[in-house]
C-alpha cells in the first residue's frame, strides 16, 4: 500500500468542549480541562511526563487542581482512559457515517470513514492510546478498567460483523481489529508515520479483507473515493 496523503501536524490537546485553560473551569468542564491535560501530556512528553503538578501546569490551574480531583496516580490514569475513550468514540462515529447495509458493502465504507478521519486529523490520540495500553500491562489495576473501556468499541464491530454475514463474528472482529491496529501504528508511530493511504486505499483494502470473511461484496454506489474524511 503506497503512502499518498501527508499527515498534518496536529496539536495535542486541542479537541473537546475543554481546552480552554484557565482557573475559571469547574465541573465536568474542569475535568475534561484536566483529563485532556494528561492526554496531551502522555504525547509530548511520555508516561513519565505525567505528573499531577505537570497537568495542573498544561492546563493553565492553580497548583492542586489536580490532586484535588484526582489524588492519586491510579485515579489520574482512569480518567486519561476515560476522556481518551470519550474523545475516539466522537472520531470513530462521525455525523457521516453510512447507514448499515446488507452485507460488507456498508462496513467497508464506514470503516474506511472511521480509520481516514482517525489518521489525518487525530493521530496525537493514537500516541496517547499506545502509552496508555503500555502502562495497562504494568498496572493490573488500570488494566480491568482499560479493557472494560474499550468494550465499548468491540462490541459494535461485533455486531457489525455479524450483521454483514459473518459465521464468525468473534473472530473475525479480531481479524478485523488486528489489521486496523498494524496499519494505525505504522501511520502513527512506525515507518509510514508521515503519510497515510488515501480514503480510496482504505476502502479497498477493508473490501479485500471482508470479501475474505464474508464472501463477494456488493460494489459500494459510485466509482469515486467514498464520502469526504
Amino acid at each position: 500500500m503506497s503512502p499518498r496523503t501527508t499527515r498534518p501536524t496536529s496539536t495535542p490537546g486541542t479537541t473537546g468542549t475543554s481546552e480552554t485553560s484557565g482557573t475559571g473551569a469547574t465541573g465536568t468542564a474542569r475535568a475534561e480541562l484536566i483529563a485532556d491535560a494528561a492526554l496531551a501530556l502522555l504525547v509530548e512528553r511520555g508516561m513519565r511526563g505525567l505528573t499531577h503538578r505537570a497537568v495542573d501546569e498544561r492546563a493553565g490551574l492553580p497548583q492542586g487542581s489536580t490532586s484535588n480531583y484526582a489524588r492519586t496516580r491510579q485515579a489520574l490514569l482512569e480518567a486519561a482512559v476515560q476522556r481518551h475513550a470519550e474523545r475516539e468514540m466522537r472520531v470513530l462515529t462521525p455525523d457521516e457515517m453510512p447507514a448499515a447495509l446488507g452485507g460488507a458493502a456498508g462496513p467497508v465504507d464506514a470503516l474506511a470513514l472511521a480509520l481516514h478521519r482517525y489518521l489525518t486529523r487525530h493521530p496525537d490520540l493514537l500516541i496517547a492510546r499506545y502509552e496508555l495500553a503500555l502502562e495497562a500491562t504494568r498496572r493490573p489495576e488500570l488494566r480491568a478498567f482499560y479493557d472494560a473501556t474499550g468494550s465499548q468499541f468491540r462490541e459494535p464491530l461485533v455486531a457489525m460483523m455479524r450483521a454483514a454475514g459473518s459465521a464468525e463474528p468473534e473472530r473475525h472482529a479480531l481479524s478485523l481489529v488486528a489489521w486496523c491496529e498494524g496499519l494505525m501504528f505504522s501511520c502513527a508511530a512506525g515507518s509510514y508515520h508521515s503519510a497515510v493511504p488515501t480514503l480510496d486505499e482504505l476502502r479497498r483494502g477493508f473490501a479485500e479483507l471482508l470479501r475474505g470473511m464474508v464472501g463477494d461484496l456488493t460494489p459500494p454506489p459510485g466509482d469515486g473515493p467514498g464520502p469526504a474524511g
